[in-house]
């Protein structure tokens, strides 16, 4: 969190001073050293001029004594002191709670209809003109934010008076234009970090005198430190730590399904299991009925109520918060995209029916995935994922070996020979697997059709490092292309090394990133905590390329947290891209055969969703005419959707165009329009973002231009995650010890705070603690000057000139 602390000037005053004289002590040894030289002066001039007349031997004396009062005068440095009053006003900080469950409704859960949530609460508040109105009166005012990440939104300037800042020249630029407070304060923390926010907004107040911090939370804190540190610095500085509590302190009866988990592709006549997690509050032990329904997707169409109910179950719910999952397998027999509906008949006291059901989607294909497997050697992880793949009756694997010999046997449709060459052989793939390429026994038209295939053909590609070839075609100019291709940067010179440390032959674990911990190709289970379960248990890999970084639009997903490395300092693991129109995977080692020591079941879940995943762009697409793409299928509210699209022409030319228009259909049944802009380097490949913002299923839809009626559709899920649902319930034990400890007061509400009951208003409960400091300007000298010196001179030389003319030696 930054911070700026205004000043404001006010009286000054200028008074004479002499720059050596700080006590009346510091006279002595002057006055002594003048009276001393005066007497020797007058004693000289006795003896020396006692046959001139009383008058010439007075002025010769008064000469002397002059230059010699200037002398002192120079040494005493005489000067002019100019000295302000400065005004470092007083600090005031609002620190707001911009966690998922600040979307939550004061009185019901999540929200009944136009009733303000808890982060619209504050909103109004801010906007209105009382609360920040009267805090400028007294104080300058800094708006801050907090979540899983703490940072200001704005510093307003104290009101009563005319500033000038010690760190930004002028904080009225800063707010001249209106704030937007939705924006700035809408709820998108996956987690509530109120210990940590708390700690950084103190910190930040440092360089002033702070008055005290008000917080506006439900008090959820659920990850990072407790408040504890942060109220032994608000004692430091004298800050009190006011408190606005947000939310019912009931725990909601509420039911709801917390997720569905689906696979994005099924094959007729083959089952696929369909898992639904049903989450109670205040219904342990009730039994409700739990519906799948299934129903044919359209273009644009959400009606999935009116499908048909595919399987029931009757369902006993937990104790509060427990996540039952509840499994139905399901058989397809026509390929086409379902929508699948998870309903539960909720009782009538159910807080919320907005979050009753849930939808996924499944393509049901009568195609299989295509996957070509180039590996250099035959390592142990290409050949768990080559007989894997074999095995699948829905994948076709081909091989390019390149230690193979002529007629060698191996588990395939076809062994290949040599690369495929054009961009109509590389057509016939969904996915690309490489292990360790030789990557210079391509020639460089292999190499264009390639890079062709993945950019303009939404080709999927899984790049594993190994010991042999990753070292010596980093620096080749003609793999330029390849090098691009890499969601990492490499280094001039590297090697796959392994651990720096004496202890070589030690396993590593793999220390997962937030978007690895939430993106669901990766998952080991049916939930993310199931998933965290199982990679937690996985030992660790032995070796990882050392590269350089990611590179930029790149995303790490995990890191080789080998010892003696900083957080989030340790190699890239996992790491991916988009790559125009396709996707990119990067392994560090090819150590993923591993995981059959935890569960055989993990290696085949990991690649299987893998190869899905990096082939999207081609399994997924709705027209010959292009491909629409989001970075993943599933996301927590407050995420950033980052959405690419490859587009051509009728006549099937990349089409040339600044921008197309993005319909994203909202779970509340309202439409916003994203601008999808022109890569600028690839003609025909179009990106952009938007943030979700309710919980439920999205769809996008992008008219095809020159197409008539037709579009490419995708959907998309959102979600509150679990450590804000698990107690959305205002924590007033938590707060009330806070606001103890940090001497101010607890406010039930925002209405409370404004003053609207019995309690003072908070701008009444933070003191002025404005500070006065005198400010000096540089003093203005009186003896370092021409003026002075002239009349000691003249004053020497008028005495020399008249010794002179009185003939004295």
């Amino acid at each position: 969190m930054s911070h700026g602390m205004l000043l404001a000037a006010t009286t000054s005053r200028t008074y004479f001073e002499w720059g050596r004289v700080h006590a009346n002590s510091d006279w002595i040894a002057p006055i002594l050293a003048l009276v001393a030289t005066a007497a020797y002066v007058v004693w000289l001039y006795r003896r020396d001029a006692a046959e001139l007349g009383p008058a010439v031997r007075t002025l010769l004396v008064g000469l002397r004594l002059a230059a010699i009062v200037g002398v002192l005068w120079i040494y005493l440095q005489p000067q002019w002191r100019t000295e302000h009053d400065v005004t470092t006003n007083s600090q005031a900080v609002l620190l707001v709670d911009t966690s998922l469950s600040m979307g939550l409704a004061d009185e019901s859960f999540p929200s009944s209809a136009g009733a303000p949530n808890r982060a619209q609460r504050v909103m109004q508040a801010l906007k209105g003109e009382k609360l920040l109105g009267e805090l400028r009166k007294t104080h300058d005012v800094t708006v801050a934010r907090f979540d899983a990440s703490a940072s200001d939104i704005v510093l307003l300037p104290k009101l009563s008076a005319t500033s000038t800042s010690a760190k930004k020249p002028s904080p009225d630029a800063e707010i001249a234009k209106p704030i937007d407070w939705a924006t700035a304060l809408a709820p998108r923390g996956t987690e509530t970090r109120l210990g940590q926010g708390l700690r950084e907004a103190l910190i930040a107040q440092r360089g002033g005198p702070i008055s005290g911090v008000v917080l506006f939370t439900d008090g959820g804190q659920n990850s990072g430190p407790g408040p504890k540190q942060a109220l032994e610095i608000a004692q430091q500085l004298g800050a009190r730590i006011h408190a606005v509590g947000l939310g019912s302190d009931r725990q909601p009866i509420n039911l709801r399904i917390a997720d569905l988990t689906a696979p994005a592709r099924a094959y007729p006549g083959d089952s696929y299991t369909v898992t639904v997690f049903v989450q109670a509050q205040g219904m342990a032990g009730r039994s409700v009925r739990l519906e799948l329904l299934t129903s044919a997707s359209a273009t644009g169409d959400r009606a999935a109520e009116a499908g048909v109910i595919e399987a029931a179950s009757e369902l006993r719910l937990g104790a509060d918060g427990e996540t039952v999952p509840v499994r139905f397998d399901l058989t397809p027999t026509e390929p086409g995209r379902r929508t699948l509906t998870a309903r539960v008949v909720a009782p009538a006291d159910d807080s919320n029916p907005n979050d009753n059901q849930q939808q996924a989607e499944v393509e049901v294909v009568d195609e299989k995935t295509r996957v070509l497997l180039f590996a250099s050697g035959p390592t142990r992880e290409y050949r768990f994922l080559h007989t894997l793949l074999f095995r699948d009756d829905h994948v076709e694997v081909d091989v390019l070996l390149g230690t193979a010999q002529e007629g060698i046997s191996q588990e395939a449709r076809r062994i290949l020979d040599t690369f495929p060459a054009t961009r109509e052989e590389l057509d016939e793939y969904d996915c690309i697997v490489a292990f360790d390429p030789d990557w210079q026994s391509l020639p460089a038209a292999t190499i264009d059709a390639l890079e062709h295939w993945v950019a303009d053909q939404a080709g999927g590609l899984v790049l594993v490092a190994g010991p042999v070839h990753s070292d010596t075609w980093v620096e080749k100019p003609e793999l330029t292309k390849i090098r691009d291709l890499y969601p990492v940067e490499f280094r001039r010179r590297f090697a796959l090394s392994e651990t720096s440390t004496p202890t070589a032959n030690d396993a590593w674990p793999l220390e997962f990133t937030r978007e690895g911990l939430e993106a669901d190709f990766l998952w080991l289970g049916d939930s993310a905590g199931a998933s965290r379960e199982a990679w937690t248990g996985f030992g660790g890999v032995y070796q990882c390329l050392e590269v350089r970084g990611p590179k930029p639009g790149a995303t790490i997903y995990a890191r080789f947290a080998e010892p003696n490395t900083e957080p989030d300092g340790g190699r890239p693991y996992f790491c991916g891209q988009f790559y125009g129109a396709g996707r990119v995977f990067y392994l560090g080692s090819g150590e993923m055969w591993r995981l059959r020591s935890l569960d055989p079941a993990h290696f085949e879940q990991f690649y299987t969703k893998l190869v899905r995943h990096v082939s999207q762009g081609r399994l997924m697409r709705g027209s010959s005419r292009g491909v629409l793409l989001a970075d993943r299928e599933r996301y927590f509210l407050g995420q950033t959707v980052e959405v690419r699209a490859q587009l051509t022409t009728p006549q099937l030319e990349p089409l040339e165009a600044a921008s197309v228009s993005l319909a994203v259909a909202r779970p509340d049944g309202t439409t916003e329009n994203v601008v999808l802009s022109a890569d600028g380097v690839r003609v025909g490949n179009f990106s952009g973002q938007f943030v979700v913002s309710q919980e439920g299923a999205y769809e996008l839809e992008l008219p095809l231009p020159g197409g008539g009626e037709q579009s490419l559709t995708r959907r998309i899920q959102s979600r509150v995650p679990d450590l804000e649902r698990e107690n959305p319930s205002r924590n007033d034990a938590l707060l009330t010890e806070i606001t103890k400890t940090g001497g101010g007061r607890y406010y039930i509400g925002v209405e409370d705070a404004l003053g609207m009951r019995q309690s003072p208003a908070v701008w009444a409960e933070l003191p002025d603690r404005s500070l006065i400091r005198p400010q000096s300007e540089k003093p203005r000298s009186l003896w370092d000057n021409w003026q002075v010196m002239t009349a000691i001179a003249g004053c020497l030389c008028l005495e020399w000139l008249v010794r002179r003319f009185a003939k004295l030696a």
